[in-house]
């Protein structure tokens, strides 16, 4: 077989082989297969794009390029939920301990962000003592007795999907919704999952802005995963404004302990209940959506998935006392009050350049080698559709900086005021 014959094969628009598709991966992988061969297939396929077939093939095969978790020694059936991505997205910290007091098994790899703000490994290690490095035995333990472990992704997950990654990053290759949704499903698959839940944002604050894009992606993804077996669904949620009201690790810690208390914003706590009904679905927890709903306000009311958030807190090094005492979590020195220049009705806050302002202020990181600091970020005090008055508090800035100017220019030029109250956009897209 000749990488220039599938070239031509997918530049032509003909359908690929699982063969011919394993061994353009395995090639690049192990570098048998150059740059400009494979520069040239992303683009065919950003051009000609791909059947559902395709796509399966291409995901597991990135998947199998390097390790696989092997989740068969937890019981019962394993959900992963994953979210492409957002501004104040403190789901999965609240998610895994309410769908694990359910009784559905959490094996949760996460990652660490570049962006806006950290990951949700950087925000768990806002917890004092809090580590995410334990061994596969420990992982594959702690679940089975606990139900719930978030830990790092392996090293080797993926190889081939980051060497593709940063190729498509150099080559106009990156919004291609194929090689999007491939990328994303083959570390899903890499971590061992036997359903997944899919979080698509939309909105100015999401990788796809626009709903139809968003629609795509989703479908995509629920495709792969269906073809290659695994049990899949999408939720497609609004990220136009930030989710909750914190952004910046510490902050969104506390956000999700006031979440899992029942006193968290509305919108975080209704996309929690949303998402989290799928997973107790797609575990067989739950015959229906509003079982399931059911099920997460009776842990959430009770106490159970609270405390089982400091379990799991106790179980990986940190200070349990967190959830009763948040202000044991890292604290700014400097708190300043971002007011309103006008009266009104707030009817645009721009996620993007709020997360700007954020990193501005040190709560995320421009490079990989940057260093986060935890206590940092903004608290929204408005939503759209709320009235402010002039000088009216719009944010408050958590800040280890005397002068935060650039943040508090960010957010007062990218809040938008109006004087005609306008409707709060709707938190959940149907596919």
């Amino acid at each position: 077989m000749r990488m220039v014959d599938v070239i031509q094969k997918k530049r032509d628009g003909e359908e690929l082989t699982k063969e011919e598709i394993e061994f353009f991966v395995n090639g690049y992988t192990d570098g048998s297969i150059p740059d400009y061969q494979a520069s040239a297939f992303l683009m065919a396929i950003y051009f000609q794009k791909m059947t559902t077939e395709e796509q399966g093939y291409l995901t597991l095969a990135m998947a199998e390029s390097g390790d696989q978790i092997d989740l068969s020694a937890i019981e019962g059936v394993k959900v992963d939920k994953h979210s492409t991505g957002g501004v104040g997205d403190t789901t999965t910290l609240i998610l895994a301990p309410l769908v694990a007091a359910c009784g559905v098994p959490v094996a949760k790899m996460s990652g660490r962000g570049l962006g806006h703000t950290g990951g949700t490994l950087d925000k768990l290690e806002a917890i004092e003592g809090f580590h995410v490095e334990i061994s596969t035995e420990q992982f594959i333990e702690q679940v089975n007795d606990l139900k719930i472990a978030v830990i790092g992704q392996s090293g080797n997950l993926t190889p081939a999907d980051k060497k593709l990654y940063a190729l498509r990053d150099v080559t106009a290759t990156v919004d291609s919704i194929p090689l999007i949704a491939s990328s994303i499903m083959s570390k899903k698959l890499a971590a061992g999952a036997d359903a997944i839940v899919l979080d698509v944002k939309t909105g100015a604050g999401a990788f796809m802005k626009t709903l139809e894009d968003s629609k795509q992606l989703a479908d995509a993804m629920v495709a792969i995963g269906n073809e290659v077996g695994r049990n899949t669904s999408a939720v497609i949620s609004d990220m136009s404004q930030p989710l909750g009201l914190a952004i910046g690790n510490a902050l969104e810690v506390k956000e999700a302990i006031e979440t899992l208390q029942g006193n968290g914003p509305e919108d975080l706590t209704e996309l929690c209940l949303v998402l989290g009904s799928k997973m107790l679905l797609a575990a067989n927890k739950a015959e229906t959506e509003e079982d399931a709903r059911s099920q997460l306000q009776s842990v959430m009311e009770n106490g159970e998935a609270l405390n089982l958030f400091g379990e799991l807190i106790r179980a990986q090094g940190g200070n349990p006392e967190v959830i009763k005492n948040p202000e044991l979590l890292p604290q700014a020195e400097y708190q300043i009050e971002v007011p309103a220049k006008t009266s009104g009705y707030v009817s645009e806050i721009d996620a993007d350049e709020v997360g700007v302002a954020a990193m501005l202020l040190g709560a995320g990181r421009a490079t990989k080698e940057d260093v986060i600091d935890l206590a940092v970020g903004i608290v929204l005090q408005k939503k759209i559709g709320d009235s402010v008055k002039e000088g009216e508090t719009l944010a408050i800035l958590h800040t280890n900086k005397k002068n935060a100017e650039d943040s508090i220019k960010l957010l007062q030029d990218h809040i938008s005021i109006t004087k005609e109250k306008i409707q709060t956009p709707s938190l959940i897209h149907t596919l």
